[in-house]
């Protein structure tokens, strides 16, 4: 087209201007329509991507494969627990950011973990998971004492574990433990007219230490561990699975402060006995066997603090090999609980 011409190029229509080009043509009630919505928001146990739904899925083909029982809401929690493990298969982790909630994961920690009746709030199960005996047993202990079970994806389940964790498709959730008070724990059992027999943690900050001397102080005679509020480690996850349930049995006392708390057990007639290697005191025959006995385990690097060990009646020896330098943690208290099981059993039998 040349300039100047008369004629209105394509598109060259004026905005604004009279006539056809200027008529505002309308949508034909669409948008009328759009702003009418969808209707109301379906509840959250219809929708199949909600956790809610997903529940109620896992609940009904639990109840078709022959379960009882119903499975109980996603508020509810039956006990307490704190700390925070981190480490590979079976161990734990926090559940979210801000949350002291920890994952159990792997299906022979999962099936222990219910056995021993430890506080939980959830079971994670991946769908299409294959039914071997552990996870219908893990089913069957969940619903049975009312902890929700809920189907996931195995990449919700892969986030859970963390890194390096194996969850085999199932995941428990933990809710934070709930710690006695040293003094408390020692009336209850004067009341039982028990002879006290605790261990006190000085340092030590492996849990799995700590599930090694629960364990051993429930399988001799012990009635409680106490651990230190600062530097030490807390009941988790990785403590609850070395236990080995006892965890469940055995409470675990906090000390604001380990040396005040030592000092008022002294009070209460409590010997306070200290584990070094050079000790002056022998284990084999101790002769404090019979009476109220707190042990206190030192780390397996540095040992006693200071403060810890002048605040003790006796350190303790255990005769070993020169070719060893020094036993764990674990294994020395388990040695010397054994011990006073055994030379309290004597005395009892004279």
């Amino acid at each position: 087209m040349k300039a100047g011409s008369g004629k209105s190029r394509a598109g060259a229509v004026r905005k604004g201007g009279k006539g056809a080009a200027g008529k505002q043509v309308g949508t034909g009630g669409h948008g009328r329509k759009a702003l009418e919505g969808k209707g109301p928001t379906p509840k959250a146990e219809d929708r199949a991507w909600h956790p809610a739904g997903k529940r109620k899925a896992a609940q009904e083909r639990y109840a078709a494969a022959g379960g009882s029982g119903k499975v109980a809401g996603q508020g509810q929690r039956q006990g307490q627990r704190a700390g925070a493990p981190r480490g590979a298969s079976g161990a734990a982790r926090r559940a979210k950011s801000g949350d002291e909630s920890e994952i159990v994961t792997g299906r022979n920690s999962v099936v222990e973990a219910l056995r021993a009746r430890i506080p939980a709030s959830t079971l994670y199960v991946a769908a299409r998971v294959e039914m071997d005996d552990r996870v219908k047993e893990a089913m069957k202990l969940a619903t049975n004492r009312g902890i929700p079970i809920l189907e996931v994806m195995r990449p919700e389940l892969d986030r859970l574990a963390g890194e390096g964790g194996v969850h085999q498709g199932l995941a428990l959730k933990v809710p934070p433990y709930e710690y006695s008070h040293p003094i408390e724990v020692l009336d209850r059992v004067l009341a039982r007219d028990e002879t006290p027999l605790f261990v006190a943690l000085d340092g030590i900050t492996d849990p799995r230490n700590l599930g090694a001397i629960l364990r051993s102080t429930a399988a001799f005679g012990g009635q409680a561990v106490i651990v230190p509020q600062r530097r030490s480690v807390g009941v988790n996850s990785a403590a609850w699975k070395t236990s080995a349930g006892a965890a469940a049995r055995v409470p675990v006392a906090m000390a604001a402060n380990l040396t005040q708390t030592l000092k008022s057990l002294k009070e209460r007639g409590v010997f306070v006995l200290g584990l070094d290697g050079g000790g002056d005191v022998s284990l084999p025959g101790l002769s404090w066997a019979d009476r109220p006995i707190v042990i206190v385990v030192g780390s397996e690097g540095k040992g006693l603090s200071r403060l810890v060990a002048e605040t003790c009646d006796a350190i303790v020896s255990i005769p070993i090999s020169a070719s060893t330098e020094s036993l764990n943690a674990g294994i020395a208290a388990s040695v010397t609980l054994y011990e006073i099981s055994k030379l309290r059993a004597a005395s009892d039998a004279v």
